[in-house]
């Protein structure tokens, strides 16, 4: 029968024959050292880790352990500060980031090491665990690039629970809503509630989380200064590997000053749309050869030209240009041509029109804006062209031979500006074959090249003088191309407007 010692050694050796398969079945490596640094045991895991048999690449004491390097991958680590020796004097090691390099491998690992000591509490070695931590870095260092990312990115992030309760918000959130992460988190997305969305819109929403799709859609929010805003919004449904719904995570982006330029680009376009209405075609007259051209510098413009047919069988030609350019411009454009309008079909003579238009601009303009406007009558029974003029710029005459006849200066000022202006009514100017009559806005004479020279009156005159033989319509088309080309390519920057009447040359 075996002795109690013996029995005790037999129990030891099956002790140690376990401890020894665990220690080479655990996915963790493990070195063990004496008090002298002397290797004693590794397992596997350890070997397999770094590359290498403990016993065959590394002989001696564990101070010979080689390319370990601190986490800058660049600094080797010193002998005496190796996880394992730091245990040996009785030092804990927690959770240390070490890459290791050879010629075998290269791993980043953690390491855990503490002392070994004996039933008396004295040090007799130490232990060293480590796990492979080259794809867990990985993993984190993607981790940081999207932190990095969600905390840098211009749009707003938030993260709820499943109960919609914020754990979470990027700096553009505070910068959008106002509401600090402080402030934000703990609460709920309610605190951006603008109020402007009714229940049917919600549910949709609630909807498509039900079906596990993303909810899209614009959302009107309300910042914490009360201001409202528009926020292009992706919401999406964030779920663990078992396929449990753990949160939800939103992205928007504040679209506000976008849909405002939207808004704004709409309205001009109905309003240039409307404007381009009431730029009617020329109409066809006995005797005479009418074309029109207008070039708006935006959009919208200030200038604009009317032809209006009397009941006598005359023709009120109206050529106007409001102050500025653009939408205001344009707005002061209609509302001349209205008044214009309004006063011709009560058959008053044109310095009355012109009377009666400036007393309504001088209530509807605000100080300093005013309108040039020159009306001119054609009567093509009597082959003559009368005018008066609001301040605007010549207009000319050209005789068959292409020379100049005369020009229709203006007989008053401004409309818009001063109470009780008076426009003379210029005698009527008879209209031979084959002369031209050429009315302008200040688009054209002013246009400049980048040096700052005008393409002038003059030019007009000469293009006029060479072109003469061409249809009107070609004539005022070419006064704005030829304006355009003089400026070499700069963008314009006002309204180019004309309108050219031939008489019929003798037959």
């Amino acid at each position: 029968m075996a002795t109690a010692m013996e029995c005790r050694y037999e129990a030891l050796a099956r002790q140690s024959d376990a401890l020894q398969i665990i220690f080479e079945s655990l996915p963790w490596g493990v070195i063990v050292a004496d008090q002298d640094g002397r290797f004693l045991f590794s397992n596997p895991a350890a070997e397999q880790i770094l590359g290498i048999g403990i016993h065959e690449a590394l002989p001696g004491t564990c101070t010979n352990l080689a390319g370990w390097y601190l986490p800058d991958q660049i600094s080797v680590m010193p002998p005496d500060q190796l996880p394992l020796v730091r245990a040996i004097r009785g030092q804990e090691v927690v959770d240390e980031l070490i890459f290791v390099r050879s010629s075998q491998a290269e791993v980043w690992i953690r390491v855990n090491a503490w002392p070994l000591k004996d039933r008396y509490g004295m040090i007799s070695g130490g232990v060293l665990l480590l796990y492979d931590f080259t794809q867990g870095r990985e993993a984190m260092q993607t981790l940081v690039l999207l932190s990095r990312a969600v905390e840098q990115t211009a749009d707003s992030v938030v993260l709820t629970d499943t109960q919609g309760v914020i754990q979470y918000v990027n700096p553009a959130f505070e910068t959008t809503t106002g509401y600090s992460r402080h402030e934000a988190v703990g609460k709920t997305p309610r605190i951006l509630k603008s109020g402007l969305h009714d229940a049917e819109f919600y549910r949709q929403m609630w909807a498509q989380f039900a079906q596990g799709l993303p909810f899209k859609g614009m959302v009107i929010n309300r910042k914490k200064t009360g201001e409202l805003f528009w926020a292009q919004q992706t919401i999406t449904s964030v779920r663990d590997e078992s396929g449990h719904l753990t949160h939800f995570v939103s992205v928007s982006q504040d679209i506000t000053e976008l849909r405002k330029k939207q808004e704004q680009e709409f309205q001009l376009q109905l309003a240039r749309a409307v404007q381009q209405r009431f730029y009617i075609a020329a109409p066809v007259l006995s005797g005479f050869d009418i074309g029109a051209s207008a070039h708006p510098a935006d959009e919208t413009g200030g200038d604009y030209f009317d032809f209006v047919s009397m009941a006598n069988g005359t023709l009120i030609i109206a050529v106007a240009d409001a102050k500025g350019h653009g939408f205001s411009s344009a707005l002061v454009m209609t509302l001349t041509r209205a008044y214009v309008r309004c006063f011709a079909a009560m058959q008053l003579e044109l310095d009355d029109i012109l009377a009666r238009v400036n007393q309504m601009l001088l209530k509807d303009l605000e100080h300093g804006h005013f309108v040039t406007l020159l009306l001119a009558r054609l009567d093509p029974d009597h082959q003559t062209l009368s005018y008066a003029s609001a301040g605007h710029v010549p207009g000319f005459v050209f005789l068959d031979s292409g020379n100049l006849k005369c020009s229709l200066d203006s007989t008053g000022p401004p409309l818009g500006l001063f109470s009780g202006s008076n426009f003379l009514l210029q005698p009527a100017i008879r209209l031979d074959p084959g002369e031209v009559a050429v009315f302008l806005t200040d688009g054209a004479t002013e246009s400049a090249t980048p040096d700052g020279h005008q393409f002038g009156a003059q030019r007009v005159l000469d293009y006029v003088r060479v072109h003469s033989r061409d249809s009107a319509s070609n004539i005022a088309d070419g006064i704005y191309q030829a304006a355009r080309t003089f400026v070499q390519g700069d963008p314009q920057d006002d309204d180019i407007t004309s309108v050219i009447i031939k008489t019929d040359r003798a037959k």
